[in-house]
């Protein structure tokens, strides 16, 4: 089958209308879901069941909102910052727990629209018994 030069040059633009068209429904997709996040924490926030003050909810459900649209990951210097910026209060075996929930290790949950993010890390300590 011989294909024309024409039909080639209509063929490649017919694949990046319905590649680019693919592409624009994830993007609305994604855009979508973070809408309804945000509806829903705001919900929440009129509600009164927030643990937080009506201003500080709203903030936080703008924030949650702008983060998601984002879809980034911080450069791994920026992310080193925050960690120190966040636990550098803490001294000793704290700060190095802190940094350890900070970097993804341990157990996460909860929600801001919850009332906040809970990290847990456990550290097991053995020591040797004197014979």
């Amino acid at each position: 089958m011989f294909v024309s030069h024409s039909q080639m040059r209509r063929l490649s633009y017919i694949a990046m209308v319905a590649i680019g068209g693919a592409l624009s429904f994830s993007a609305l997709a994604a855009d979508t879901a973070a809408q309804q996040k945000y509806n829903q924490d705001v919900a929440f926030c009129k509600s009164g069941q927030s643990q937080q003050d009506y201003a500080t909810c709203m903030r936080e459900a703008g924030a949650a909102k702008q983060q998601a649209g984002e879809l980034h990951t911080a450069p791994p210097a920026v992310q080193a910052q925050n960690i120190e910026d966040r636990c550098g209060v803490q001294q000793g075996e704290d700060r190095v727990a802190c940094q350890a929930r900070m970097e993804g290790l341990g157990k996460t949950e909860g929600s801001v629209a919850g009332g906040g993010v809970i990290r847990e890390i456990t550290i097991v300590e053995t020591t040797k018994v004197a014979p």
